[in-house]
């Protein structure tokens, strides 16, 4: 089947949900594309299908990042389920890195978990400008003011780290209503497309950075019988076009290719640009001459490096880092986009030991 062109007329967002584990994260998400198919005529996505890898399924919880899309009136959004689990904060940092914004999925039946308090770290860590959220599960509470609780508790969360909790939209109501049809309440339907209208009017729409030479950090590798290798990620800066040579940096010794082919979605592009998740075709590269961490680049345009000096603040246990110091020769895992590596600290001259909440 020919694949159909993408349409570029709409500004592109990406957003995701973020929160505790089965507070309703992937129902919204799937929620979000069932309201959006009967308002704005985007596809619907199933719940099963969001939540569709098998060691997903077996544990009944999210691992990987699943990717939807959605139309508002004034946007295309391109949606990353993150995971919710602890074990896989790795996982969150490579997702949670492509965001413009967050939605950060609370039960209002339970108030905020740990997670909750993880992932806005997390949020404030890798740089996700903006934070709406969904008080999930409103249908379960019959008192106004436990929701008022809840709220207020969440605000307080955000506030401590930096973003601005007084101001953050709160949006109340019920994904499973919504995903099920049903509205009583206003608390289904109308919830999540006062969700959607809510993401258009704050998160600003993102300034682009197409015109620097082309990066995109290699998310996923695959193999497509006759026609080469695909890479996937989301677009750093820069434009790739079909026939433009590039480069593939990083983990091993600089390569060079060409892009044969850029898809979105499954939609055929003429062009990949800043921003966007997509899949890079390349022209005699085999599958194992590339993988996850490293970065398709402009040729000549990135240099590899394996030392830096950096200033570094070391978390407290209190904002969810180290519990005890640690000292000359720490070796560390680095994470790089979407890879991490160990490497080695040395210390300031006559810095012996790091405790944390130090600034080096």
């Amino acid at each position: 089947m020919a694949k159909e062109k993408f349409d570029r007329s709409l500004p592109h967002v990406n957003v995701g949900t973020i929160g505790h584990v089965d507070h309703g994260k992937t129902t919204l998400t799937a929620a979000l594309t069932r309201v959006c198919s009967e308002v704005f005529g985007s596809a619907v996505v199933e719940f099963d299908k969001i939540d569709s890898a098998p060691e997903e399924k077996a544990r009944g919880i999210t691992i990987n990042t699943a990717h939807v899309e959605y139309n508002s009136n004034i946007r295309h959004y391109a949606h990353v389920d993150c995971p919710g689990h602890a074990d896989y904060v790795k996982n969150m940092i490579t997702g949670a890195a492509q965001m413009d914004g967050a939605i950060l999925v609370c039960s209002a039946a339970d108030g905020p978990m740990p997670q909750t308090r993880e992932h806005i770290l997390l949020s404030r860590q890798v740089g996700v400008p903006y934070i709406v959220v969904f008080l999930n599960k409103a249908d379960l509470v019959d008192d106004a003011e436990l929701l008022e609780l809840v709220e207020m508790e969440v605000r307080d969360l955000l506030s401590t780290y930096d973003f601005p909790g007084d101001d953050t939209p709160i949006i109340i109501g019920s994904a499973r209503m919504a995903l099920e049809g049903k509205d009583d309440n206003e608390m289904g339907t109308t919830a999540v497309k006062k969700l959607v209208e809510t993401l258009d009017a704050y998160i600003p729409e993102p300034v682009r950075a197409v015109d620097q030479p082309f990066l995109m950090p290699i998310e996923d590798v695959f193999s497509i019988s006759g026609r080469g290798t695909v890479v996937t990620g989301r677009i750093e800066r820069g434009i790739v076009r079909v026939q433009d040579p590039l480069e593939i940096v990083g983990l091993r010794d600089t390569t060079t290719t060409t892009c044969t082919g850029v898809e979105m979605f499954r939609k055929l592009l003429d062009e990949g640009r800043a921003g966007e998740n997509c899949g890079v075709l390349l022209r005699g590269t085999k599958r194992d001459d590339v993988e996850r961490g490293q970065v398709l680049v402009k040729p000549g345009s990135v240099k590899p490096h394996t030392k830096f000096t950096a200033e570094v603040y070391v978390l407290s246990k209190e904002e969810g880092g180290r519990h005890t110091p640690f000292f000359k020769g720490y070796r560390p895992q680095f994470y790089f986009r979407t890879t991490d590596v160990t490497g080695n600290c040395e210390l300031p001259e006559g810095v012996e030991m790091v405790m944390p909440g130090d600034n080096i």
